[in-house]
């Protein structure tokens, strides 16, 4: 059975991992999604999709180094 404080981890890691996988997530698929429409819309295709994906990986990189200095430093207060 776990103890308090290896909870506090556990808890600590899957808040982290969901965090991090949204903001993974969410960029690719909203980018994704509006690149292709947008290149049915205009003739453009791949390009607007790959644009797409290049604007959601540069986006994503930003988020994740911002959110995990701000774990790293919560993560020295448990």
């Amino acid at each position: 059975m776990s103890t308090a404080p290896e909870r506090k981890y556990w808890i600590f890691a899957l808040r982290i991992a969901g965090d991090f996988g949204a903001t993974i997530a969410v960029p690719v698929v909203l980018l994704a999604n509006l690149g292709n429409y947008l290149d049915t819309r205009w003739g453009t295709r791949p390009w607007l999709l790959i644009g797409g994906f290049a604007l959601a990986a540069t986006i994503s990189a930003v988020l994740i180094a911002r959110k995990a200095k701000k774990f790293g430093k919560e993560f020295q207060e448990l």
